[in-house]
């Protein structure tokens, strides 16, 4: 008995997902570049092989969706896309050799603090490959798709395709502004004092998860006034009394007079640098990773910065 499933083709595929995203079969043919009548017959095809329905089609609607079978079908066909977009990287990286394009993903306390050094050696052990950075916020889902090659992020690592390299703990603290009473405060406050007090935080992200999740953990609810994606306007706000802020101790200008540190009841953010378990990594990857590691541990051994209150 021949086995349907066989005749199954990537643009079925693509159809699938371009429906989808677009909720018409006018919009996913502009998007695919291929007429609608073709499009029909894509799906038509792709709902033969699978032997059900995949596309609501009931009258009245302005927007198609997918059944219950096509909501199956499709994270199995975002999961395909992905894994071919990392194979034409790997075909990329492996044609450029040792002249070609090495991509980061990175954030702001990296970029600060270990990627000067990071980048400053490895354009000294390897001047024929260019680095890109890119800002994700601890994002690593470009990595799943092969748009980026490494990735620094914290832990845990969310599902994926994904393989890390641990490179530093490093350390929540409460940030006050010097002379406030959280400053002076003897012994430094908890948990239950810190959520009462008004904080500014950064915008959602993997390093926020862990100090929010810890506060929940504790059935308290952090009481936050303002959040942002800057590092330097946290820390500006708190020196201005604008409110208290939990921090890692990677983002701090330790130079700040207006401004205290104290510990906090938070366990450290684990910086990783994370990679495609699938993909080969070249060994101007491997390095980076090397040099990321030995710039983290240089920074891990000596002091931390921040003047204890």
């Amino acid at each position: 008995m021949t086995d349907l499933w066989s005749g199954l083709e990537l643009r079925h595929l693509e159809t699938l997902r371009a429906l989808a995203r677009s909720g018409s079969f006018h919009a996913a043919a502009e998007e695919l570049d291929y007429t609608q009548s073709s499009v029909s017959q894509h799906l038509a095809a792709l709902e033969a092989i699978v032997g059900l329905r995949l596309v609501d089609r009931g009258r009245g609607r302005r927007r198609i969706d997918l059944t219950e079978a096509g909501r199956m079908l499709l994270a199995h066909a975002d999961a395909i896309a992905a894994r071919l977009s990392a194979a034409r990287a790997d075909l990329r990286e492996y044609a450029a050799g040792a002249s070609g394009t090495l991509r980061v993903g990175m954030y702001q306390s990296v970029g600060a603090r270990i990627l000067p050094e990071v980048i400053s050696r490895f354009a000294a052990e390897w001047p024929g490959v260019e680095v890109q950075l890119r800002e994700t916020n601890e994002d690593v889902s470009l990595v799943e798709t092969g748009d980026i090659d490494l990735a620094f992020t914290v832990l845990p690592l969310p599902d994926g395709p994904f393989a890390c390299s641990e490179l530093l703990r490093d350390p929540f603290v409460l940030l006050t502004a010097a002379g406030s009473p959280l400053a002076r405060r003897d012994p430094p406050p908890g948990l239950a004092e810190i959520a009462a007090e008004p904080l500014i935080g950064f915008s959602p992200c993997p390093s926020m998860a862990i100090a929010e999740g810890t506060f929940r953990a504790n059935g308290l609810e952090p009481r936050f006034v303002f959040r942002t994606d800057d590092n330097g306007t946290v820390q500006g706000l708190v020196a201005a009394g604008f409110g208290a802020a939990i921090v890692p101790v990677l983002i701090l200008d330790a130079d700040d007079p207006r401004v205290t540190v104290r510990p906090v009841e938070i366990p450290p953010r684990t910086i990783t640098l994370v990679w495609h378990r699938d993909r080969q990594r070249s060994p101007a990857a491997e390095a980076f990773v090397t040099l990321a590691q030995e710039v983290s541990a240089g920074i891990a051994g000596g002091d931390a910065p921040g003047r204890p209150g």
